[in-house]
C-alpha cells in the first residue's frame, strides 16, 4: 500500500498564493473559481492544495504544515532565490516571509515559509533519529539561545523572544562568548525586523557584523553569519528604496 498525505489550506483568494508558490518553482496543476475556489501546486514531491474562504484573515491564521526533504539545503537556496527574484528582496516580515534555515533542538535541519494565506510551512531535514526536544542547557546564554528560538519558531511569539533575548543581553554579572553573543545578535536582529523595530534592528545588525570571530568559530556559525548577510543586505536594500 501506497499512501500520501496533502495539506489543504486556506488562503482568502487564490491568486496571490499561487503566483508566490511559483516564484519558489511550484507548477499550478489545477484552479477553479467556481462553484468554489480551489488550486494545487505541486513541485517534485511536494504538494499543496489551497481552498479561498471570503472573509478569511490570513494575520490570524493557525494553518500549518510539514515538508520533509533530504536536501533541505538546496531548497533553501532555491526558494531565497525565487524570492529575492519575485520580490527583489528576502521577505523577512509580514506575510508573506521566509525565516532562517537552522538546526532545531528536536533534530532537525528546518526553515519556516509563511505564505500570502497565513499559512506556515515547516520544511526540514532529519538530522537525529530523537525527536524529542533537548532540555534547556544550563549555561545563561545558550539557554536564552534555546528558549528564545522555541518562541520566536514553534510558538510564533516574537515578542516573548525579545524578551528572553533583551534580559541575557543586558546581564551584567556575565558574558556571553563571542559565538553566542553573534547568535543571540543575530536573532535579536531578526526578531527586530520581524516587528518592523528598524531602529532596533540597525543597531543590533550593527553590533553583529563588528563581531570578532576566529575561523573555527565562523564555520560553526555559518548559518547565523548568512542570515546576518541577508539582513543587512535586505535592510540596504529597503533604505534605499523611493
Amino acid at each position: 500500500m501506497a499512501e500520501t498525505t496533502i495539506p489543504i489550506l486556506p488562503c482568502r483568494t487564490l491568486r496571490p498564493v499561487l503566483d508566490f508558490y511559483t516564484a519558489l518553482g511550484f507548477e499550478v496543476t489545477f484552479e477553479q473559481r467556481s462553484p468554489n475556489p480551489y488550486a494545487v501546486v505541486r513541485r517534485g514531491g511536494i504538494q499543496l492544495h489551497f481552498f479561498g474562504m471570503k472573509h478569511y484573515d490570513p494575520a490570524q491564521s493557525y494553518s500549518t504544515c510539514y515538508v520533509r526533504t533530504d536536501d533541505v539545503d538546496g531548497l533553501y537556496a532555491d526558494f531565497r532565490a525565487g524570492l529575492r527574484a519575485a520580490y527583489g528582496r528576502l521577505p523577512t516580515r509580514g506575510l508573506p516571509r521566509l525565516g532562517p534555515l537552522k538546526d532545531t533542538s528536536h533534530g532537525m535541519r528546518q526553515f519556516l515559509l509563511t505564505d500570502p494565506g497565513g499559512n506556515c510551512v515547516r520544511v526540514g531535514q532529519e538530522i537525529s533519529d530523537d525527536h524529542r526536544h533537548r532540555p534547556a542547557p544550563e549555561d545563561p546564554f545558550a539557554k536564552a539561545l534555546h528558549h528564545a528560538t522555541l518562541f520566536a519558531d514553534s510558538r510564533d511569539d516574537p515578542e516573548a523572544a525579545v524578551t528572553i533575548l533583551d534580559r541575557a543581553l543586558n546581564l551584567s554579572d556575565a558574558r556571553p562568548t563571542p559565538a553566542q553573543l553573534l547568535r543571540l545578535l543575530v536573532l535579536r536582529a531578526d526578531l527586530a525586523v520581524r516587528l518592523g523595530d528598524e531602529e532596533t534592528a540597525a543597531a543590533t545588525l550593527a553590533a553583529a557584523s563588528a563581531a570578532e570571530l576566529d575561523d573555527e568559530e565562523r564555520e560553526s556559525l555559518r548559518d547565523d553569519l548568512e542570515r546576518l548577510a541577508e539582513l543587512r543586505l535586505d535592510g540596504t536594500r529597503c533604505r534605499h528604496q523611493p
